[in-house]
This record gives C-alpha cells, sequence and structure tokens, in this order.
C-alpha cells in the first residue's frame, strides 16, 4: 500500500472512526483502525462489534492494500503532524507502516488487515431515506430518555417504527418516556418495528454531517444489523433482539391543568433548582398557581438541600385549570427542556401523584413523559 492525502482529512476521517475503536476488547486488532484502499479513496474502519464506523476520505492511491495500525497511536501521531500532505507506505513483510510529512518521518507496526473483522456493506436496493437534520433531532430528544445500566438490556435501546411514510421512535428507563414522530419522504410498504442501541443513535448523531441532506437506512436481510449511509460515511449497529415494553397506558389521555411556560425561562430556573437538588435524588417541586384577574399565572421551581441552601423560581405563565404541587426529577426536566427549540412549551398535569407531559407549544410531533417524585409534607 503506498497513499498520499492531507493531514487535516486524515485527523478528521480518524475523528470520526475512533468512537467505534474497542478500548476493552481481549482482541489486540479490534483497539486497531483498518486502513484500506478504495476506488481512489483511503477507507478508515474501526469496531468494538458493537458498532463500525467506515469513512472515506480522498487520497492519492499508487499501490492499492490494507493494514490495521494502533488507533490512539495512529491519531496521536496525526494529530501532531503539521498541515500538509502525508504519505503512508506499507511494508508487507513487517506490517509496518511508514509515515512521512514535511520533514517528519515516523513507523507504526500494525496487524495484518486479515485479522479485522468483516466490515458490512450498506444495502443500495431497499433503503429508507431520510432528512439529516430530522433525523439528529428525532435521535437527541428522544435518546436522552433511554437507560444508561445494562440491566434491562431492552430498555438501552430506542423502539424505532416504519410504516407507510412515517417514523416513531420511542424510548424509556421506566422514569420518562420521549415519544418522537417525523414524516419520511419515501413509502414503506411492510411495517418495521425494530429497538436500535441508543448508544449507536448517539454516535450517528455526532457524526452526520450538516452537508448531507439524507442519511439512508437498510436492514440487511438475516443480519439483525441497522446500516446508515451517508455518502462519506457508514454507521453499522447490531440491534437489540428484544420486545420494547407497551408503554401507550403511560401516556395520559387528559389533563386537569395545562401550563404554557416560557422554554428558555423554565429551562433556566430547572438549571439553577439542579445545584440544590442533587443531594435529594435530585427531586424539585414544581407549584403552579392559575392566577386571578389581577395577578397572572405562574409557576414556582423550588428545591431545598439541607447542606447548602435552596433555590426558588417563579416563572409568569399560562394556566388553564386547577393549582397543583408536583414534585418531578429536575434533571430530566433540565434534558428534556434543552432539546426543545420552540419558544414556548407545555407542561400538562392531572394530579401529585400522575405523570406530567411536555409538549413543544406548536410541534405535535414530540411529547416527553415524566413520572412524579413522592415528596413528604
Amino acid at each position: 500500500m503506498k497513499v498520499s492525502c492531507l493531514q487535516e482529512n486524515l485527523a478528521k476521517g480518524l475523528n470520526i472512526v475512533g468512537r467505534a475503536v474497542s478500548t476493552r476488547s481481549m482482541l489486540p486488532v479490534l483497539a486497531n483502525v483498518l486502513l484500506e484502499t478504495d476506488n481512489g479513496r483511503l477507507k478508515l474502519s474501526a469496531t468494538n462489534l458493537e458498532i463500525v464506523i467506515t469513512a472515506w476520505i480522498g487520497a492519492k492511491v499508487e499501490e492499492e492494500g490494507a493494514v490495521t495500525v494502533p488507533a490512539r497511536t495512529f491519531g496521536d501521531l496525526v494529530g501532531a503532524l503539521p498541515q500538509d500532505r502525508v504519505d503512508l507506505v506499507l511494508n508487507e513483510q513487517t506490517q509496518t507502516v511508514h509515515v512521512t510529512c514535511g520533514r517528519t518521518e515516523a513507523n507504526i507496526k500494525g496487524i495484518d488487515a486479515q485479522e479485522f473483522p468483516l466490515v458490512p456493506q450498506p444495502d443500495q436496493d431497499s433503503r429508507i431515506r431520510v432528512e439529516t437534520a430530522v433525523l439528529k433531532q428525532m435521535i437527541n430528544q428522544v435518546a436522552l430518555a433511554a437507560a444508561t445500566d445494562d440491566t434491562r438490556p431492552t430498555l438501552t435501546g430506542v423502539s424505532t417504527h416504519f410504516e407507510e411514510s412515517k417514523m416513531l421512535m420511542a424510548a424509556t428507563d421506566g422514569f420518562r418516556l420521549s415519544l418522537r414522530s417525523a414524516h419520511i419522504p419515501g413509502f414503506v410498504e411492510k411495517p418495521i418495528d425494530i429497538i436500535v442501541p441508543a448508544r449507536a443513535l448517539m454516535e450517528l448523531s455526532r457524526i452526520a454531517s450538516d452537508d448531507n441532506d439524507a442519511v439512508y437506512i437498510s436492514m440487511p436481510e438475516g443480519r439483525n444489523q441497522i446500516v446508515f449511509d451517508m455518502d462519506n460515511v457508514v454507521l453499522v449497529s447490531q440491534l437489540i433482539n428484544e420486545t420494547f415494553p407497551d408503554y401507550t397506558p403511560i401516556i395520559p389521555k387528559n389533563n386537569l391543568t395545562r401550563t404554557v411556560l416560557s422554554t428558555a425561562e423554565f429551562r433556566s430556573a430547572c438549571k439553577r433548582a439542579e445545584i440544590f437538588a442533587r443531594e435529594s435524588s435530585h427531586t424539585a417541586r414544581v407549584r403552579i398557581d392559575p392566577g386571578d384577574e389581577l395577578s397572572p399565572g405562574s409557576a414556582v421551581i423550588a428545591a431545598t438541600s439541607t447542606e447548602t441552601g435552596d433555590s426558588v423560581a417563579p416563572i409568569d405563565a399560562d394556566v388553564d385549570g386547577d393549582p397543583i404541587e408536583i414534585a418531578f426529577n429536575v434533571k430530566y426536566m433540565a434534558d428534556v427542556l434543552s432539546v426543545i427549540d420552540t419558544p414556548q412549551v407545555a407542561l400538562e398535569t392531572t394530579n401529585p401523584m400522575e405523570p406530567g407531559v411536555i409538549k413543544p407549544v406548536g410541534d405535535t410531533d414530540f411529547i416527553h413523559i415524566i413520572m412524579p417524585m413522592h415528596f413528604g409534607r
């Protein structure tokens, strides 16, 4: 293999695939990144056996070939090189890559590319097209509600449903539920129900470039995998082979109080309350008052710490319904408010023992449900 490319392109490509490198595997090759020539470009791949990320960068290929090199060593070296042309020459006998950039020279010992796991190819025939901006927003609004511990593997995933011209994502950790639907340009004849690991989707959101209009999704037959194709970057993830719990009974059918607030003010109040709520399981009280003819409605977000003090933040609100005091995990509130981009948000409540529902005002595609916390009088 004999290849030349620009340092900045190589560094960018390594940054994209680097997060898929395994840090805990018994297989040494999984700590490596695969370098491979491919139709006049340089292909970079990394995997931890749960996800595979592949990126292609422009290159001048003089001799075809492939090798794997230690991802951390190679990434650190390329990051420290000057912004100039990088020449890579593989000695096949020793599996060593000679790196030249300007006056800098280095040798990196690699492992034969044959030992690297097979990199899956995207299915070009039956692909679902989703706009990049829409998919990234869906992931950001839903994946935050997925469980992070592996005691219930199903809940670490995002339930993803395709049907006709609609896509629906749902995630829950048992304390909150996020639902986001979107219109997709194509038409899916047979409904598809899969569970995609939330970690894989977060990586996808990180690497999906806004320069790409669309992400193409395919599920190759019999492989229990999902492939996200973005022109010069492909992410492949294993699917979670379980049944997602039925969350429809959790969704409140009606409410007794609907409170409309400024999203920014509500977010700030929750973040301030979170500072004092840390030692009490992140519990904050939300007291809602409809007001009267003389005074406007309000919501007060309050948190108390016996050690450090308290925070009380009143916000003007448009309240339709009964007064209520209800406790929530304020970290969860801050999480969801940080992924809502409408100026106003609605909090719908029934009673202190029933879930609260957060909806962006003017956007019917997103709904977030938070279970209440119990507080002593």
